[in-house]
């Protein structure tokens, strides 16, 4: 009877997982308690044991999404310990430790050509880079065995093989195809796979049971990582199954520094530089996201009537009820207090006034939105990306706080998903965390503003025929002309400063 293997509870607050990686196949003979699969959470990454010996067979494929308690595989029972158990040796035979283990079948080559290309993987994406391959050019691979990872300016896909046969690499790694380019060939076979020397068993199998074809082999979201830090996986070992790198292994693993210490200067002829200083380049190719980023902010100045205003606000009332009740509130909600959530508020309210900020064009027709979903503008080691606050005028300032730390957590990690990231009808953006004094931010489209907050820094100003010491933050509202005049841009930031500087009007809503 086969028993089914669900997904088990990992956290209290995670309602679904990744298939990170399949550590055995479909058919594969399995143990009891042997570790078949790595699964990924938005926090962690973990285990999958076999609850029984059996045969596995695999109902979701190698990075899905699925929820919690969801069928992944089924194992039938009784088989698997037959199939794994050693072979015992006889005392009084020492040749059967050396007995070959019966040939495989043959492989043949069919003369047919497997072309594969790439495949459409979103409505707007047209072009996908080569981000790693998992197989070597000439080696064996099996249908539906994923032999390479691409990337969009969205996602990271898995490709896996369209047949059975031996793989002829066509596009080199960080190389960017459109959909429909050809990125290898398969060369089509019938049989198994190519039979490996026979291994001579001996007294001593330490060496041979610590290792495994996983040794070394970093898991999707370890490649990511040791991507981004530019490691390769000769310079990390892995801890996980079988020697799998893990993502553990990854985030806990620093560059060397005898390899760049190491490197030959380059030869300058004649020398221009004859003593100190370092002349070294190097070239990265453009991310499928950087060049989306470009295309993007290049079109927001081609085809908007973009302006920006200014004005300048005194936080020194936020900062003290921020000072006063910071405390408490971390206590009683989980989460810090900090400069976002007043802005979201402020510019919720803000919004209701003057409605044509918070709108947007199609075409020949001007969208007016009666809810404020706010995009708030996110850093990452890939890139800019703009997580949406939904419903931000319904929400509280700890709601709103929980949601920055969970879309910023999520854009730094690189799990947001496309649901996430799009549909808000304004954007706020804080160049004060890098030190930023003044700026203009460009608008995301469709929307048709965008707020930039900047560092607080202690001015004097004058208030009442005083000169006095403030700490003071400038803001930046850039605009879309077309449907924002600009008696509306000037009324809503400073609706925006009135209500920061006596923020006692953000709790009452006036």
């Amino acid at each position: 009877m086969a028993q089914q293997v669900k997904v088990p509870t990992v956290g209290e607050s995670i309602t679904e997982v990744t298939i990170a990686t399949w550590l055995k196949k479909d058919g594969d003979a399995v143990k009891m308690d042997e570790v078949i699969a790595e699964l990924e959470s938005d926090k962690a990454t973990f285990e999958l044991t076999a609850p029984q010996a059996g045969v596995l067979k695999i109902s979701k494929q190698q990075g899905e999404v699925v929820p919690i308690g969801t069928v992944i595989c089924e194992i039938a029972d009784g088989v698997g310990a037959v199939a794994s158990s050693p072979t015992p040796k006889s005392a009084a035979n020492p040749t059967q430790a050396t007995s070959p283990t019966p040939a495989a079948k043959p492989i043949q080559t069919t003369g047919v050509i497997k072309e594969m290309k790439v495949p459409a993987v979103g409505e707007s994406i047209t072009e996908v880079t080569i981000s790693t391959w998992l197989k070597k050019d000439g080696d064996f691979v099996k249908l539906d065995e994923v032999i390479a990872e691409v990337e969009s300016d969205k996602a990271t896909f898995e490709l896996p093989a369209e047949a059975n046969g031996i793989l002829r690499i066509v596009a080199k790694e960080k190389t960017t195809l459109p959909i429909g380019g050809l990125i290898c060939r398969i060369e089509v076979t019938e049989g198994g796979a190519p039979a490996a020397t026979p291994v001579v068993q001996t007294t001593t199998t330490t060496a041979t049971t610590n290792t495994s074809y996983a040794s070394g082999t970093p898991s999707p979201a370890a490649a990511k990582i040791l991507d981004e830090k530019g490691m390769s996986t000769s310079q990390i070992s892995g801890t996980g199954v079988g020697g799998r790198i893990t993502k553990d292994d990854a985030v806990k693993a620093q560059p060397s520094t005898s390899a760049k210490e190491s490197k030959p200067a380059p030869v300058l002829t004649p020398p221009v530089i004859t003593s100190g200083g370092s002349r070294n380049e190097r070239r990265e190719k453009m991310t499928s996201l950087r060049k989306t980023i470009a295309k993007r902010l290049v079109a927001v100045k081609n085809e908007t009537a973009m302006l920006t205003t200014f004005n300048e606000v005194d936080m020194k009332p936020v900062m003290e009820l921020r000072s006063r009740y910071k405390d408490q509130f971390k206590e009683k909600y989980g989460v810090g207090l900090g400069f976002m959530s007043f802005f979201t508020k402020a510019i919720c309210i803000a919004l209701k006034d003057f409605p044509a900020v918070n709108a947007s064009i199609d075409k020949d027709e001007i969208i007016y939105h009666d809810y404020c979903d706010v995009s708030i503008a996110v850093s990452t080691p890939r890139g800019l990306v703009v997580p949406v606050i939904r419903n931000a005028e319904s929400l509280t300032f700890a709601q709103i706080e929980s949601e920055v730390v969970r879309l910023a957590g999520k854009g730094r990690d690189g799990k947001l998903s496309i649901e996430e990231m799009t549909g808000g009808t304004f954007s706020i953006t804080n160049g004060g965390v890098f030190g930023s004094m003044l700026s203009t931010p460009i608008i995301n489209p469709p929307q048709a503003a965008i707020l930039g907050m900047h560092n607080i820094v202690e001015r004097a100003v004058v208030q009442k025929g005083e000169v006095v010491v403030r700490p003071i933050m400038y803001i930046a509202l850039s605009y879309d002309h077309r449907i924002i005049d600009g008696r509306e841009s000037v009324s809503f930031l400073v609706r925006v400063k009135e209500l920061l500087e006596d923020p006692g009007r953000l709790i009452l809503g006036v």
